[in-house]
Protein backbone atom coordinates (compact mmCIF):
# COMPACT_ATOMS: atom_id res chain seq x y z
CA UNK A 1 0.00 0.00 0.00
CA UNK A 2 0.98 3.72 -0.77
CA UNK A 3 2.00 6.02 1.85
CA UNK A 4 -0.68 8.81 1.76
CA UNK A 5 1.51 11.92 0.89
CA UNK A 6 1.06 14.81 3.12
CA UNK A 7 2.05 18.34 1.92
CA UNK A 8 3.33 21.28 4.15
CA UNK A 9 3.01 24.96 3.30
CA UNK A 10 4.88 27.59 5.81
CA UNK A 11 7.06 29.90 5.30
CA UNK A 12 8.76 29.03 8.88
CA UNK A 13 11.62 27.04 8.38
CA UNK A 14 11.57 25.68 11.58
CA UNK A 15 7.93 24.86 11.56
CA UNK A 16 8.24 23.11 8.12
CA UNK A 17 11.02 20.60 8.93
CA UNK A 18 9.63 19.77 12.12
CA UNK A 19 5.99 18.81 10.63
CA UNK A 20 7.85 16.81 8.14
CA UNK A 21 9.73 14.64 10.55
CA UNK A 22 6.66 14.14 12.53
CA UNK A 23 4.54 13.34 9.33
CA UNK A 24 7.38 10.75 8.57
CA UNK A 25 7.32 9.42 12.27
CA UNK A 26 3.52 8.71 11.80
CA UNK A 27 4.15 6.63 8.82
CA UNK A 28 2.88 9.28 6.09
CA UNK A 29 5.39 10.50 3.09
CA UNK A 30 5.84 14.39 3.71
CA UNK A 31 6.98 17.40 1.11
CA UNK A 32 7.08 20.66 2.13
CA UNK A 33 7.02 24.22 0.58
CA UNK A 34 7.68 27.43 1.73
CA UNK A 35 4.91 29.70 -0.07
CA UNK A 36 1.90 28.04 -1.56
CA UNK A 37 3.03 29.22 -5.11
CA UNK A 38 5.79 26.50 -4.82
CA UNK A 39 2.89 24.38 -3.89
CA UNK A 40 0.68 24.90 -6.33
CA UNK A 41 3.44 24.85 -9.26
CA UNK A 42 4.26 21.58 -7.81
CA UNK A 43 4.05 18.33 -9.11
CA UNK A 44 2.76 17.16 -5.88
CA UNK A 45 -0.12 18.54 -5.95
CA UNK A 46 -2.00 15.86 -7.76
CA UNK A 47 -0.33 13.52 -5.00
CA UNK A 48 -0.92 15.43 -2.14
CA UNK A 49 -3.68 13.51 0.10
CA UNK A 50 -3.44 16.29 3.34
CA UNK A 51 -2.62 19.77 3.21
CA UNK A 52 -1.24 21.40 6.46
CA UNK A 53 -1.00 25.13 5.96
CA UNK A 54 -0.14 27.85 8.11
CA UNK A 55 -2.75 31.06 7.42
CA UNK A 56 -0.32 33.94 7.99
CA UNK A 57 1.66 33.46 5.06
CA UNK A 58 3.16 36.24 2.51
CA UNK A 59 1.40 36.36 -1.04
CA UNK A 60 -0.99 33.47 -0.22
CA UNK A 61 -2.47 32.76 3.12
CA UNK A 62 -3.24 29.16 3.95
CA UNK A 63 -7.24 30.13 3.36
CA UNK A 64 -6.89 31.42 -0.16
CA UNK A 65 -4.55 28.52 -0.98
CA UNK A 66 -7.37 26.23 0.49
CA UNK A 67 -10.31 28.32 -1.51
CA UNK A 68 -7.60 28.04 -4.71
CA UNK A 69 -7.22 24.52 -4.43
CA UNK A 70 -11.50 24.22 -3.87
CA UNK A 71 -11.95 26.85 -7.18
CA UNK A 72 -9.27 24.93 -9.52
CA UNK A 73 -10.92 21.31 -8.98
CA UNK A 74 -8.26 20.01 -6.78
CA UNK A 75 -9.93 20.03 -3.19
CA UNK A 76 -7.47 18.56 -1.05
CA UNK A 77 -8.46 18.26 2.71
CA UNK A 78 -7.10 20.73 4.20
CA UNK A 79 -5.93 21.56 7.68
CA UNK A 80 -4.98 25.27 8.72
CA UNK A 81 -2.66 25.97 11.42
CA UNK A 82 -1.57 30.05 12.93
CA UNK A 83 0.24 31.48 15.89
CA UNK A 84 -2.75 34.21 15.42
CA UNK A 85 -5.69 32.29 16.29
CA UNK A 86 -9.02 34.53 16.01
CA UNK A 87 -12.79 33.54 16.18
CA UNK A 88 -13.96 34.95 12.57
CA UNK A 89 -10.96 32.99 10.99
CA UNK A 90 -11.48 29.69 12.01
CA UNK A 91 -15.67 30.11 11.63
CA UNK A 92 -14.90 31.09 8.09
CA UNK A 93 -12.27 28.40 7.79
CA UNK A 94 -14.72 25.66 9.37
CA UNK A 95 -17.34 26.59 7.11
CA UNK A 96 -15.65 26.17 4.07
CA UNK A 97 -14.95 22.79 5.17
CA UNK A 98 -11.15 23.10 6.48
CA UNK A 99 -10.85 19.64 8.48
CA UNK A 100 -8.87 21.19 11.48
CA UNK A 101 -7.89 24.80 12.43
CA UNK A 102 -4.76 24.69 15.25
CA UNK A 103 -3.02 27.22 16.95
CA UNK A 104 0.42 27.32 16.96
CA UNK A 105 2.46 25.51 18.70
CA UNK A 106 0.81 22.85 17.14
CA UNK A 107 -0.13 19.75 19.81
CA UNK A 108 1.45 16.75 17.66
CA UNK A 109 -1.85 14.58 19.35
CA UNK A 110 -4.34 16.64 17.97
CA UNK A 111 -2.74 17.43 14.69
CA UNK A 112 -2.13 13.32 14.40
CA UNK A 113 -6.00 12.95 14.86
CA UNK A 114 -6.50 15.84 12.26
CA UNK A 115 -4.64 14.20 9.55
CA UNK A 116 -6.33 10.78 9.98
CA UNK A 117 -9.48 12.44 9.89
CA UNK A 118 -8.47 14.30 6.87
CA UNK A 119 -6.95 11.05 4.87
CA UNK A 120 -10.78 9.29 6.24
CA UNK A 121 -12.22 12.03 4.26
CA UNK A 122 -10.05 12.37 1.20
CA UNK A 123 -10.86 7.85 0.83
CA UNK A 124 -14.88 8.95 0.94
CA UNK A 125 -14.22 11.28 -2.02
CA UNK A 126 -12.01 8.50 -4.19
CA UNK A 127 -15.28 7.58 -6.33
CA UNK A 128 -15.73 11.02 -7.94
CA UNK A 129 -12.17 11.17 -9.42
Amino acid sequence: MKKSLVSVVDDDRFFRESMCRLMRSLGYTADIFSSAADFLASPQLAETACLIADIHMPAMTGLELYRRLIDTGHPIPTILVTAFPNDVDRARALHDGVVCYLRKPVDEARLSRCVSEALGAAGSHEEES
